[in-house]
């Protein structure tokens, strides 16, 4: 696909809205009663504006409340130009059965692009309709279940789409008209006083695309919308603060200072080093403590308080094999609200020794245990969450910086040189990246913007939490929260969707069009080897697969033995290779778990694959000869990788 145009600070075809919400008011769109924010997303809720690289900025007034009462504040979200590229359409249809409606399940991706679907996204631009699957909430009473529409590869930047719900059926197969308001909206010209006379208006633009592409009136049931965020509203305070950390770097290290060096750990380690590295902090708190967000500046950019550092803490492992032959420097991602710790991990000193690999990690900070009061503090109270995904930035920041360290600073210290001073790290080796679980989600979104890194393993990953919560095992405790101060579960689900649009901003999800190719100014291209755990009930599968088409990545195949997927075409439009690639790839390794369930519900059956991969030789050794390569073999002999567990 080409570089999206707003990468460019151009406007694509067709990318404003039809028009803009109206003035006075609450805001809310009358077309979907069940919520104020229904549809969603949709350019009801921008407004036009020509200094965006869109044309248009959100302009939310009215979001949720919780159950105290307050309202979520808008402000984090009306700095955005559009929505969330990954965004789940949501709607309400009273009684809908989408079995009966021949909507695209997610077993059946490819059912979504036939011409008489009930569901059709169109991108305006082009013309193309886009792929997804639909699913009502599984969590919901049935009065409450929201529809939620889930495109099967990332929707692209600063693009506007039309969204058309049409000839559904309930149970009985009889079909659902449209509601008393969207049913006025398709009828005769409203005059000027006509409360719906503004909706009515936007929705020519609207029909009329839809027209064009086969989509008529006859049957509708609902139809909008909306704006997808370009890459410089999502991406923007990212390489802004990026860019000016290095700037002010130049070619030189860090500084850092060792705090304890642990020699001949075991059989695997040699050595372990932990200290601080010190970065440029862009966070509104001296020193960035959990709970601070970007200190923004006059120019809306974020801008560095004087004097504000982020102490970076590292930990780093250096096998045995590097005092014969210097190691590969790699960062290392640890997992869900953990810590740098997880460096020393069996698996990680395992890959270490058998593969002359030094790792170094730091905390992912914004979702690193000393986070987690914060997190739940936000999931109570959504208008909270900017501190999280600012605080996520901050650590991509952090961990380039502590990579600038293992390449330009480590091998003048005694910590990294054997007794005669010579260098434990390669010195000139290439940096590259593996990490696992959250590591896998968010090293690709480091990966995206690391002017440093060429090659990145992520180990059990995907992107996109709001499709992952509602689909993995380690939610339920957290949903305990939301249930708390958000107890509607149609609240939920919007709720969800609000969080993606800032989400985006610290997750693999708002920067996986950049991820592989059309890297960011200043970026060079990369490649990705992504380790998927069939079954995984801690990441959902389905959202890796999502992340495959969005980058380009291919699969290994054979991919799985027959029988094990439920999908009519298993890993649709996903491309194979065979023995070997040389460009991004993703291999599913199989533990004999159960398949995944069909619904936004976790996995509950069985044993749990997620850490197989990592703990397995021979996708260890995939990941070395990647990682140095750049080539991605078959390692599981000209059938699918199976893993006894």
């Amino acid at each position: 696909m080409a570089l999206p145009a707003a990468l460019l600070g151009t406007v694509p075809a067709s990318a404003a809205p039809a028009a803009a919400s109206p003035s006075g008011g609450d805001g809310c769109d009358p077309i979907d009663p069940a919520s104020c924010l229904l549809p969603f997303p949709s350019n009801w809720y921008t407004r036009p504006d020509p200094h965006t690289a869109t044309g248009v900025r959100i302009d939310m007034r009215t979001t949720l409340k919780n159950a105290l009462g307050l309202p979520v504040s808008p402000d984090a979200w009306n700095r955005a130009d559009g929505f969330s590229p990954g965004s789940d359409l949501l709607a309400r249809v009273p009684g809908v059965d989408l079995a009966r409606t021949g909507a695209a399940p997610v077993t059946d991706i490819g059912a979504s692009l036939k011409p008489d679907a009930p569901i059709v996204i169109v991108d305006t631009a082009t013309g193309q309709r886009w792929p997804y699957w639909a699913e009502l909430d599984a969590n919901a009473p049935g009065d409450r279940k929201a529809l939620i529409v889930r495109p099967a590869r990332n929707l692209v930047e600063g693009h506007r789409y039309a969204v058309a719900l049409r000839n559904l059926r309930d149970a009985s197969g009889n079909l659902i008209g449209p509601n008393a308001a969207f049913a006025r909206i398709l009828g005769p010209a409203l005059p000027s006083a006509d409360p719906l006379y503004a909706r009515q208006k936007a929705e020519r633009k609207v029909l009329a695309d839809l027209a064009a592409r086969g989509v008529k009136r006859d049957g509708l049931y609902l139809a909008w919308d909306f704006t997808v965020a370009s890459a410089r509203s999502i991406a923007g305070p990212m390489l802004h603060i990026r860019d000016d950390a290095l700037r002010r770097l130049g070619d030189r290290s860090p500084t850092f200072l060792v705090t304890q060096v642990t020699n001949n750990v075991d059989d695997k380690i040699a050595r372990e080093v932990k200290g601080v590295v010190w970065a440029p902090s862009y966070l509104d708190q001296y020193g960035g403590l959990p709970g601070s967000a970007f200190h923004y500046g006059e120019d809306g950019l974020p801008s560095r308080l004087p004097g504000n550092d982020q102490a970076v803490p590292f930990q780093c492992e250096i096998p045995k094999a590097a005092f014969g032959t210097p190691a590969n420097p790699a960062l290392y991602g640890h997992g869900l609200l953990g810590s740098e710790g997880e460096v020393d991990a069996g698996n990680v000193k395992a890959m270490a020794a058998e593969h002359d690999f030094a790792f170094c990690a730091t905390k992912w900070i914004g979702m690193s245990e000393e986070d987690v009061p914060n997190v739940v503090s936000a999931l109570a109270d959504i208008s909270r969450f900017r501190t999280v995904a600012d605080r996520l930035q901050q650590s991509m920041l952090n961990f380039i910086f502590l990579g600038r360290a293992m390449t330009r600073g480590f091998a003048g210290d005694k910590a990294f040189q054997d007794d005669s001073g010579r260098p434990l790290i390669a010195p000139g080796a290439p940096l590259t990246y593996d990490g696992n679980s959250q590591g896998g989600i968010m090293g690709g979104a480091l990966t995206a913007v690391s002017p440093d890194l060429r090659r990145s393993v992520l180990g059990v990953p995907a992107m996109n939490y709001s499709t992952l919560l509602n689909r993995s095992a380690d939610f339920p405790e957290y949903a305990k929260v939301l249930d708390l101060f958000y107890p509607d579960k149609l609240d939920q689900q919007i709720g969800l969707a609000l969080i993606q649009m800032l989400w985006d901003r610290g997750e693999a999800d708002g920067y996986a069009w950049h991820m592989t190719d059309h890297p960011y100014p200043g970026t060079p291209k990369h490649q990705v080897l992504m380790h998927v755990a069939f079954g995984d009930h801690q990441v959902a599968t389905v959202a890796a697969e999502v992340e495959a088409r969005t980058i380009g990545a291919r699969i290994h195949a054979p991919t799985v033995r027959a029988g094990r997927s439920l999908d009519v075409v298993p890993y649709w439009n996903i491309p194979a290779f065979g023995a070997s690639t040389g460009g991004s790839a993703m291999v599913v390794w199989d533990s004999g778990s159960t398949a995944p369930p069909t619904t936004n519900t976790p996995p509950t059956e069985g044993r749990d694959p997620h850490s197989d991969p990592r703990s397995n030789v021979d996708a260890r050794r995939q990941k070395a000869i990647f990682l140095t390569t750049g080539q991605t073999v078959d390692v599981c002999g000209g059938g699918p990788c199976v893993i006894a567990p």
